[in-house]
């Protein structure tokens, strides 16, 4: 017996995108291209926006307000991709109405908000997802199996180069909005990758360069992490560093007999010890780990089973995050 209540596969799967950025449009292409059997409405704070949306994306409904979007009967889904101050209030308020929900990453400002809402999720057997992409990406896949079935000998160090240029003159820039820097914002989603590794991370700190000021937002950060019978973690995470077209980088795994080289985008991937092998990247439209998640999300409601990234799993990442901040002393 499921915990959840599933969506019928013969109903029209209503799903309703909170806030009208460009990942809304992003997601909402998406969405029409897996499933022909979904209903897409748009809400935003100003109706003539969700009304634009609406128009471009043929959707179903546009709305001047969340409240009223989460309160509409004809709704069965909630995405919240509004900024993250707002992610727990919504989706509180979409639980206690009865509807699965799907939030955008950075899921919550506290782990704690996790608890609150799986009790809700569990009381009301609707579900609850963390749009993370990143454990869906063919590369994370891939470098799991090898790193497991011993081709490079014992893995001593993985270090992830995830630097690159992006702006922050939207809500990214405003400590109310976000709450905390480029490591909250952007860099969970590589604390998702190492945490989902295969290894068990015991103990994690962080470093930023200096010229940080106390209370300053941080745009680039150094993390280290050890693992339990694993390798130790260093993960160099930045906002305003010169990377090769604004973000080609490679990574490195070494091992006692051997070493992975990948293209941290997922592009390429060269492996050297008991064999050689160069892979090139999966097709593009799976690439980023989208479509992946999408569709499991989707087979999770219609089954009333659980995802192949959990809630529980979600939670994990933002503890480790929150254990970063504090070794900083944030």
């Amino acid at each position: 017996m499921s915990l959840f209540q599933p969506i019928a596969a013969d109903k029209k799967m209503h799903i309703v995108l909170l806030g009208c950025g460009n990942i809304t449009k992003r997601h909402a292409q998406l969405l029409k291209k897996i499933d022909g059997n979904l209903a897409l409405s748009f809400a935003s704070r100003n109706l003539t926006k969700a009304q634009t949306y609406q128009q471009q994306l043929n959707g179903v409904t546009a709305f001047g307000s969340y409240e009223a979007a989460i309160a509409d009967p004809d709704v069965d889904v909630v995405m919240v991709n509004t900024p993250p101050s707002s992610h727990f209030e919504l989706a509180e308020q979409a639980l206690r109405l009865q509807k699965h929900v799907i939030v955008e990453k950075p899921p919550f400002f506290y782990p704690a908000n996790f608890d609150t809402l799986k009790a809700l999720s569990l009381k009301n057997k609707r579900q609850i997802f963390v749009a993370e992409n990143y454990f869906y990406r063919p590369l994370r896949r891939k470098i799991v199996d090898l790193l497991h079935s011993n081709v490079i000998g014992r893995p001593l160090f993985v270090h992830i180069n995830a630097t690159k240029t992006q702006r922050v003159d939207d809500w990214r820039g405003n400590s109310e909005e976000v709450g905390y820097g480029a490591l909250f914002e952007g860099g969970i989603h590589w604390i998702n990758f190492i945490n989902n590794l295969g290894y068990s991370i015991t103990k994690v700190r962080g470093a930023v360069p200096h010229g940080y000021q106390e209370g300053q937002l941080e745009r680039s950060i150094q993390v280290m992490a050890e693992t339990e019978n694993g390798p130790v973690i260093n993960l160099s995470y930045s906002w305003e560093t010169a990377a090769l077209f604004g973000g080609l980088r490679w990574s490195k795994i070494q091992g006692t007999e051997g070493s992975i080289t990948f293209e941290s985008n997922g592009l390429l991937l060269f492996l050297r010890g008991k064999k050689i092998r160069i892979a090139l990247c999966d097709i593009p439209s799976h690439i980023g780990g989208y479509r992946l998640m999408f569709e499991d999300f989707l087979q999770a409601l219609r089954t009333g089973q659980s995802p192949e990234l959990t809630f529980d799993m979600a939670k994990r990442d933002l503890e480790i995050v929150a254990n970063i901040y504090e070794s900083l002393g944030n």
